[in-house]
Formats: structure tokens, sequence, C-alpha cells
């Protein structure tokens, strides 16, 4: 019996460490220690579709006061989707960080164009990455073939 219970929770202890090795974490940090991140599952569920909001489980922080676009991100925590498109892709942050939530975009503080570049190699899985320079921390999403950027500009 003891023994049956000591590998159950083994099993137990892998599958949750399984689901915790997709967790990722990027961060930019700003020269005053103030910082801006992004938690996120790499491993997609449901993949994108063009022109379809996508929702990949991605958390943004903000330490520090930022723009996005015209719009300004107070203080907090924000989830981050997408729209992607052949040509285009759309950032959208939204106030609602409840995990597994339905989208509501009612609830949307900005939506901003995304650059978009093709990659060399396509990404099986998802890839975040802040790229800083100065006062901007720009959020490069990595998926298939497809890099999509954005910038945050600390205010």
């Amino acid at each position: 019996m003891r023994t049956h219970l000591a590998l159950a929770g083994l099993v137990v202890l892998w599958s949750v460490a399984g689901v915790a090795q997709d967790v990722k974490s990027t961060y930019c940090n700003f020269d005053d220690d103030n910082q801006v991140s992004i938690q996120y599952n790499s491993t997609v569920k449901d993949p994108p579709k063009n022109g379809k909001v996508w929702s990949p489980g991605v958390t943004l922080y903000v330490q520090t006061p930022l723009t996005l676009g015209s719009s300004t991100l107070a203080l907090g925590a924000y989830s981050v989707h997408f729209i992607p498109d052949r040509k285009n892709w759309t950032l959208i942050v939204n106030r609602n960080v409840t995990a597994g939530a339905v989208y509501n975009p009612s609830e949307d503080v900005v939506r901003a164009p995304m650059e978009l570049g093709e990659l060399p190699a396509p990404q099986k899985d998802l890839q975040l990455a802040f790229a800083h320079m100065g006062n901007e921390c720009s959020l490069r999403a990595y998926y298939q073939k497809t890099g999509a950027f954005a910038a945050f500009m600390k205010k």
C-alpha cells in the first residue's frame, strides 16, 4: 500500500514538474530598476487562426507606467492576446487576468499593430522575448514562421 502511494506521489510530482517546465518568463529592466515582464506557456494548446483573437495564455506585468501606441498602461497585471493575419498582427492588452477566462473585448486597454518578419526556420513552441534599448522594451513574439514585434515605451 505504501509503495503504491509513494509511486502515485512521484507520478503527481513528475506531472506537475512537466507542466511547470512549459511556463516561461521574460523581462526587460529599465535604468531605474523598474521592469516589464511576461509569463507565458510556451506550449500552444490552440493554434492561431488568421483574423481571430488568439489567447495563448500570456500575462504582462507592468512596474512602471508604459505607453503602447498612443495608450498608457498603468502599473499592474494584464492579459495579452494577438490577432494574427498573413500580413498584419495586432497586439491586445486586456484588463482581465483571470486564468481560463473567455476573452472580452470590452476589457481591452489597447490594441496596437505589430511589425512582422519571417523566421528562417519554423518555431514549434511560442517564444516571447524583450529587446531593451533606452526607454523602449520591444516585445518579440516568435511562432511558426512569423516574428512579430511591438514597442513598449517607458513613460
